[in-house]
């Protein structure tokens, strides 16, 4: 401990010591000293940023005491209520929250690495109603099987469109609901599903739960629920904390992914899931989908190399963009932007958005995938690759394009890859 005070002494105070060459450098002695306590000024903000920052993007607790005490109170129910809230048996590990009133956990459920999700955006503003009033306001007491049979109905149409496949759908969400296998959906098991329908995220999971690239849903309670662990190099390991982020060149950050990310093949058979995944949005049994928020944080792939798809919240049916666009007025194409980057252009003359978006999801993935793929790619394959996204990237989001263009794009792409790597190890 008299080690340690002597060594403050001499960093801190030295600088101002009286001695015989005090006069000969004494701006030297300033600066040393001004720097020294600007570097701990520095290192206790960037402390208390951190910390402030983590103990409001991290409130799993308080998520957990708000879908316990509903529970409790019979107001929801659901597969995992009793594991979470009676028997303590699901582990909430590390936060991987990007917004307060999302919180998203690593965790471990019955012996498997589970992502938790929840929301608790209501219980943030004091002058709101109570959570429970406005996020499990229906279906109301006195509800008929068939009256919420139809109220789903409309839902899934007014946000996937008017499709053949929707029956089928509302029956899956209606099992769902009925967890405990007793043939009736109790009004707790209704509030509970139909929440979780308001999740844009969820119903992707829904519309999504047969495609090999995204995660499988494990279980729920309220909206509160469980999919398939974090997969590896995810935004979470891969992306820089927002404050040092906001700091650093695009480069530098691009270049700390790159340093982080796996080799080539690795990479490459990556990106033929991603491209896969392109293919699974395009008109599946539910509709089609727009990917509204394009970058390496929603890149992650499983112990295999697996794409597997980490987020899916910006992840967006047709229906819902087609919608928000629709007559909306502009004065620039930047005025008719759904999400991040879906996009479509402004007719001027009209001031109102046009419906087919700038840039379709091959495009913005092939961006995507020459900063991905291009750095450490193989010298008798880069220049062709190179070719080929930048043909790629210049795809428009015209209908009379998507269907045979788009598709020969895609084909071309993967076998190329494909060529690469198949007969080894990578495969």
């Amino acid at each position: 401990m008299r080690r340690l005070r002597r060594l403050a002494h001499l960093v801190l105070l030295c600088p101002f010591a009286k001695g015989p060459q005090q006069g000969r450098l004494p701006g030297l002695r300033v600066r040393y000293a001004l720097l020294i306590w600007l570097g701990i000024f520095a290192g206790s903000w960037m402390v208390y940023v951190h910390y402030s920052s983590y103990s409001e993007l991290c409130r799993g607790h308080v998520c957990q005491v708000m879908i316990c005490d509903q529970y409790h109170k019979g107001i929801i129910s659901g597969s995992i209520c009793r594991d979470l809230c009676e028997l303590n048996r699901v582990e909430w590990r590390t936060c991987l929250s990007s917004a307060p009133g999302w919180q998203v956990y690593s965790g471990l459920w019955q012996d498997k690495e589970v992502t938790i999700k929840c929301g608790i955006k209501e219980s943030l503003n004091p002058q709101t109603p109570r959570r429970e009033l406005v996020l499990f306001d229906k279906p109301t007491r006195g509800t008929s099987i068939k009256e919420f049979r139809e109220m789903t109905l409309s839902f899934l149409k007014a946000n996937l469109g008017d499709l053949p496949s929707l029956p089928a759908l509302v029956g899956q969400v209606l099992l769902m609901a009925d967890f405990n296998k007793d043939s009736r959906v109790s009004l707790a098991e209704a509030k509970s599903v139909w929440a979780l329908l308001q999740r844009n995220e969820f119903l992707l999971l829904l519309s999504l739960q047969e495609k090999e690239h995204a995660s499988q849903l494990l279980g729920y309670c309220g909206d509160l629920y469980l999919t398939e662990g974090t997969p590896h190099g995810s935004w979470h390991r891969t992306t820089l904390p927002p404050a040092l982020h906001a700091m650093l060149p695009s480069a530098l950050h691009r270049a700390i992914q790159q340093w982080f990310s796996p080799a080539w093949p690795w990479r490459a058979k990556i990106a033929i899931g991603l491209l896969e995944f392109v293919e699974e949005l395009f008109h599946g049994a539910y509709g089609s989908f727009y990917m509204c928020e394009t970058t390496l944080a929603n890149v992650a792939y499983t112990a295999t190399y697996d794409f597997k798809m980490a987020d899916l919240q910006q992840v967006a049916p047709e229906a819902t963009v087609r919608r928000f666009l629709q007559g909306r007025h502009c004065e620039q194409s930047s005025d008719c932007t759904y999400g991040r980057d879906c996009r479509a252009p402004c007719d001027r003359l009209m001031r109102q958005c046009k419906g087919d978006l700038i840039q379709p999801n091959l495009a913005k993935v092939c961006e995507l995938l020459r900063d991905y793929l291009l750095p450490g790619a193989p010298a008798d394959l880069s220049e062709e690759l190179g070719k080929q996204l930048r043909t790629c990237t210049t795809l428009s989001g015209l209908a009379s394009q998507v269907e045979a263009h788009h598709s020969l794009v895609l084909s071309h792409l993967k076998t190329l890859l494909w060529k690469k790597i198949s007969n080894t190890k990578y495969s």
